[in-house]
């Protein structure tokens, strides 16, 4: 069996089920047969930042595509010969 994917309304729902009505966790995870520390952590992910959470499939946070950027660059700098300004003189 593959990972299973859920949908942004699925999470938001289920996370709703704890913070609005009250169910625990453990039940709520039981009867959307989710496991307990997938949902604690859509919970949390959905608590810090409600706008971005669960951005969905091949899309990325604000954040991440500044990381991914940043993280490219560097790879950019460190591919470049290190002599190059001495060989220009």
């Amino acid at each position: 069996m593959g990972r299973r994917l859920f949908s942004r309304e699925f999470k938001v729902e289920a996370v709703r089920l704890v913070r609005d009505r009250g169910v625990s966790v453990v039940q709520a995870a039981r009867d959307l047969d989710v496991g307990e520390n997938v949902l604690r952590r859509w919970v949390k992910e959905l608590s810090a930042d409600p706008a971005q959470a669960f951005p969905g499939e091949g899309q990325m946070k604000p954040e991440q595509v500044e990381i991914d950027r940043l993280r490219c660059e560097v790879t950019k700098l460190k591919a470049a010969p290190v002599g190059c300004i001495a060989s220009s003189v």
